[in-house]
Formats: structure tokens, sequence, C-alpha cells
């Protein structure tokens, strides 16, 4: 199947819930105010965001406003306009910046972080890069466990402490093997415990110091990962996240468990921040980089 196709099927939640909305609202007939008024509604459900869904119908209004129109091309129009806030955003992730290149990976527990990152480190190897694991999330054994099986099944080295290990200390390590074992991109995987919020940033912030006393440039990339299931949610995420270590890009998991793929439109507006990869599914090749013209295509319900 090819990645529209996937892409597609993995948005039907979110896509259905919009054509289906626009079909009944619009019915080749003139564009007038109570129509762009329930237009907005069911943008706005979607998660797409209020000031989003504002703008959108406002550049709808002006183009096409008390014209006769179908919902196919209210879709297509709103497309466009979602590609357009969606382009500047969509940037792959560059893993030729340094070597070895320092990836700090955080998020919430059960947002997909650590499978998130095995698919990652088996695509740069399929890309020929020498890749190394870091599991920094050592007080739950779950978590080192998967990022273990992840490392056999990618087929690389694999850094680990002490079962409630300083995760410092597991950083550390893994830092300066990557530099003796020339290393080309270095994952570490941390711990999402956001109940104790403050803990969890002090221990990030522990892990970017103790990192940079042997590599002061590192983390050359610290990526959130979002799941897409928890809609506005992600947005506190992101500014928890932001404010304690200086998140450069997003990769948002889970678009094909629900109905709520407008918040990647959303997020993007509000934080302008990189969205390098999105999640539709279990497999390795279900993470793709981030395309705004196919998304917005799949997420509008067009071919």
């Amino acid at each position: 199947m090819n990645w529209f196709k996937k892409l597609k099927d993995g948005l039907s939640k979110s896509s259905s819930k919009i054509t289906e909305g626009i079909a009944s609202v619009v019915r080749k007939r003139k564009l007038d105010d109570d129509t762009l008024e329930q237009l907005e509604e069911i943008l706005v459900s979607t998660d797409i965001g209020v000031s989003v869904a504002a703008k959108l119908i406002a550049r709808l209004r002006k183009e096409k406003f008390d014209k006769e129109i179908s919902d196919e091309e209210v879709r297509a129009a709103l497309a466009k306009n979602i590609a357009d806030i969606l382009t500047p955003v969509a940037k792959p992730l560059d893993t030729n910046k340094t070597k070895p290149q320092i990836i700090l990976v955080v998020g919430v527990n059960g947002n997909g972080k650590t499978t998130t990152i095995g698919k990652v480190a088996a695509q740069m190897k399929q890309d020929g890069k020498k890749v190394m694991l870091a599991a920094c999330d050592t007080f739950r054994a779950a978590a080192v466990e998967q990022l273990s099986v992840w490392s056999e099944r990618v087929g690389c080295k694999i850094i680990t402490g002490e079962p409630q290990a300083d995760p410092a200390s597991v950083a550390f390590k893994a830092v300066e093997t990557a530099k003796a074992e020339n290393i080309d991109v270095l994952m570490i995987d941390t711990a999402g415990r956001l109940q104790n919020k403050d803990g969890l940033m002090e221990e990030l912030a522990k892990i970017v110091r103790v990192i940079r006393k042997v590599d002061e440039s590192a983390p050359h990339d610290v990526l959130l990962v979002l799941d897409a299931t928890t809609g506005q949610n992600a947005h506190s995420q992101v500014e928890i996240f932001k404010n304690k270590v200086a998140v450069s890009g997003l990769i948002i998991t889970k678009l094909d468990g629900t109905a709520k793929g407008g918040v990647v439109v959303a997020l993007a507006e509000k934080f302008a921040l990189p969205i390098h990869a999105i999640g539709v599914g279990e497999g390795i090749e279900d993470l793709k980089p981030f395309a705004a013209d196919d998304f917005a295509k799949s997420l509008m319900g067009l071919e």
C-alpha cells in the first residue's frame, strides 16, 4: 500500500467526521453566513482549534462567499488553506548535522515514545546510519525492556543502567560510548511521569547538563512525541516540555486511532515547531516524514 493511501486510511476517523459534516450543510447552494457558521463548528469539533477554524472560514468567506459551491469544492479550498498553514513546519528530521548526533526524546508515558524511537532507529539503520540507543527511563523496567527489544530488532547497541540508576549517568555513559565507537546517531529515551512534573523536568534538565560535559553542543535535537488521541491536551504538553527543555521538533503518533486529527493543524499554527514525522499504525513503515499537502488532502477526504 502506498503512503498516501495509508495516510488517508489512517486519518479516516477524522476525515469522515469532516466530510460527512460538510456534505450535510453544503448541498450545492450559495455559501451564506449560516453555512459558514456550521462549517466552522465542524472544523472545531476535530480539534483544529478555534483560531485556526476562524482563519480558515474567513479565507473561505473571502474566496467563495455568495457563490454556488459543492461540498467537494469546500473541502478542496479548506485543504489548500490548511496546507498553507502546515507547509512551514513540515520538515524531515535532519540526521546529518554532526557525529555523533545526540537526539533527546521526551514525552508523556503512553504517547508511543519508546516505539517511535525504535521505528526512527530502524529507518536510520536502513539508511546506512550507525545507531545507538540509551534507556534513561530507569525507573520503569518495562520501558528498558521495550527499548532493548527494539535494539535487538533493529540490530543496534543499547546502553542501560541498573534499575533505578540515575538517568543522567546512563546518558553520560551513552554519549561517551557513542563518541568512542564512532556512532552516527544516539537516541536517548527518557521518563514521562507527568504526575510528578517538577521532578521529571529537573531530571530532564540534569540529563542535558550532564551530557554537555561530554559534548557542549548536545543535545542536537529534542524531539517531543505527542499522542494525537489526546487532542487539545497535546497543547499543554508542548507548553510544559517547551518551557523546560528546548523542544526542537514534534513527532505525532496514533493518528489512526482518533477523530481529532485536526490537532496537528492547531499545533502547527500555535507553536510553529517543526513536525518531523507522523504515525498512522503499528509498523515501522507507518511512521513517515510529515508532508503538508498529503496531510491536508487526507484530512479533507480528497484524492
